[in-house]
């Protein structure tokens, strides 16, 4: 579905259409859920992609149709990811004060799976590389999401790819 038609849908939800509503959520459910189970919980897209929709729906009154639908909801995706991650940090850390884990060391024929891969990038390498690559959002989409220039997109996707290069060769090696 197009972006045009999307921002149509989301204007009729926002006037209390609810038909409007849940082909808008429909049309976009596949995409969240893939966005936030690699950028929060692959475990926990479900609920992330449920609380993404909880603040679109609370905030279509102020989506304006200055970006495309799909950048906005992808924006409000990526908080909603963000805000899981921080809060896992935290809950990590505090667990770690209380009790520390015994060091598991993967054995040498684990295979690497990309979400590990991609946990190992810096989160804003991530988003980028999520947004672009995964997602098939054009860089000016991605940058729109992520609230910065184009240029940093780039060279974020780009750092990512080499640092997604070497991380996969150090597991190979290992």
């Amino acid at each position: 579905m197009d972006d045009r038609h999307l921002a149509e849908l989301a204007a009729a939800a926002r006037l209390g259409d609810d038909r409007a509503l849940t082909a808008l959520v429909r049309a976009t459910q596949a995409d969240v859920l893939r966005l936030c189970a690699h950028l929060g919980s692959a475990g926990e897209a479900e609920d992330l992609a449920q609380d993404t929709y909880l603040r679109a729906v609370d905030a279509l009154d102020r989506y304006r149709g200055d970006a495309p639908f799909r950048a906005w909801l992808f924006g409000i995706a990526r908080n909603v990811c963000a805000d899981h991650v921080r809060r896992r940090v935290r809950r990590r850390r505090l667990d770690t004060l209380r009790a520390p884990r015994p060091d598991h060391t993967a054995g040498p024929d684990q295979e690497v799976a990309v979400l590990d891969l991609l946990d190992g990038l810096d989160p804003d390498q991530r988003c980028a590389f999520v947004l672009t690559v995964v997602m098939g959002l054009e860089y000016a989409e991605a940058a729109e999401v992520c609230g910065c220039p184009v240029g940093t997109i780039r060279s974020r996707v780009n750092r990512a790819r080499e640092r997604l290069r070497s991380l996969h060769a150090a597991a190979e090696s290992a």
